[in-house]
């Protein structure tokens, strides 16, 4: 009976424990070289991430992405093993504490409408960040 108790209460934290990680979800659909804009506001800074894809072929999608003026491309796939990228908001260092990031995850790809659907999980243990969506 007491190992089942320890069970029940290790799946219970776990389960609070992933649930809580992220502070804010949202699926976004692109088609084809569209832009999603995101505006990242934190203290008294604003950040401006961009990400658009251009080749989806073999399961794979090229994704093409600027924090600020840092410009950088991936290459996402449905497996599990590189589906996501992360994109780190502050810097590391004591005055922030723990980085806040958000992860893009390729989720599927719609190819009756052809497009990419993401998944964007922010992680902010100190709840400092706001993302606007524009489009």
């Amino acid at each position: 009976m007491r190992s089942l108790w320890h069970l029940l209460l290790i799946i219970a934290l776990g389960s609070t424990v992933i649930n809580a990680e992220w502070q804010e979800t949202k699926e976004i659909r692109l088609k084809k070289d569209v832009t999603q804009t995101v505006i990242v506001r934190y203290d008294d800074q604003q950040r401006l991430l961009t990400f658009r894809w251009t080749l989806f072929t073999n399961g794979e999608l090229v994704i093409h992405r600027s924090l600020d003026e840092f410009v950088a491309q991936n290459i996402l796939s449905l497996n599990h093993k590189n589906q996501s990228l992360r994109v780190e908001f502050t810097p590391r260092g004591k005055k922030y504490g723990v980085i806040s990031y958000l992860f893009i995850t390729f989720k599927r790809f719609d190819f009756e409408k052809k497009e990419a659907v993401f998944e964007l999980l922010l992680h902010d243990d100190e709840k400092k960040i706001v993302l606007k969506y524009l489009k």
